[in-house]
């Protein structure tokens, strides 16, 4: 975890309020490096690791609350300068980050500033955050199914996305979705229309428009896609009845 000079005096300060004044002389020590599985570190492992001490949860609610901030600073920019432009919509990406999605200390969100762990919700404060701006959650790895990806990284992209749905029907804010591969198979299709329906998702954007899209097999199922997805932007979600006027579809290279 970098930190800079600014976050270091910040850390200092809240670390100070807090009573324990060393914990603000920089972030853990034991976090391993960028490829460190997290039960080969002291600070993420499973048993007894530092993310779920006092110390650990001191410095991860420090280290969220710093990119929360961030964020209602930026949207709160944005907002000033396009919040009355009539047909202009805010709306901030998320991360899909589920590589050890199946850990108890979800490690890599942490790295992010996400702190979110088996224990805590850490989207909900993220929806919340964006609802104070009227803005949409755009996330990621719509496309993707639990038992595609490697076993050994405990990934969960599909559970993932509906924990952050969930955030977001909570806070009260639209969802919207990408695909983060170039997918151009009926599988990947298919799992983006279902979420998508499911999760009375406001928008998506189809990324990785390249060369390989226009193959005339890759574009007959494209088009077919695209079909697929108006029409269940008109049609009533399969688990709730509410839908938006403002469901799309875009396509981004």
């Amino acid at each position: 975890m970098f930190l800079s000079q600014y976050m270091l005096s910040n850390l200092a300060i809240a670390a100070a309020t807090a009573g324990n004044p060393d914990w603000g002389l920089g972030g853990p020590t034991d976090a391993g490096d960028y490829n460190s599985c997290p039960d080969d570190t002291d600070f993420f492992r499973q048993d007894g690791g530092g993310w779920g001490t006092e110390y650990g949860q001191f410095f991860m609610s420090w280290y969220s609350r710093m990119l929360l901030e961030h964020g209602d600073r930026v949207l709160s920019g944005a907002a000033s300068v396009f919040g009355h432009v009539p047909g202009v919509h805010l709306s901030a990406k998320v991360a899909g980050i589920h590589w050890h999605y199946g850990t108890e200390s979800h490690a890599p969100e942490l790295t992010a500033g996400y702190y979110n762990t088996q224990h805590r919700d850490g989207y909900l404060p993220i929806a919340r955050m964006l609802g104070r701006h009227g803005a949409v959650l755009n996330f990621t790895c719509v496309e993707m199914r639990d038992h595609e990806q490697p076993q050994d990284a405990r990934c969960q992209p599909e559970c993932l996305v509906r924990q952050v749905a969930a955030a977001a029907r909570e806070a009260g804010v639209g969802l919207a979705g990408e695909n983060a591969l170039p997918r151009y198979d009926d599988a990947a299709h298919d799992q983006v229309v279902a979420t998508a329906q499911e999760e009375q998702m406001v928008a998506f954007t189809y990324l990785r428009m390249g060369p390989d899209l226009f193959q005339p097999e890759n574009w007959i199922r494209f088009a077919a896609f695209v079909k697929r997805m108006s029409d269940a932007g008109s049609s009533p979600p399969r688990s709730r009845q509410k839908t938006t006027e403002d469901d799309a579809v875009s396509v981004q290279g």
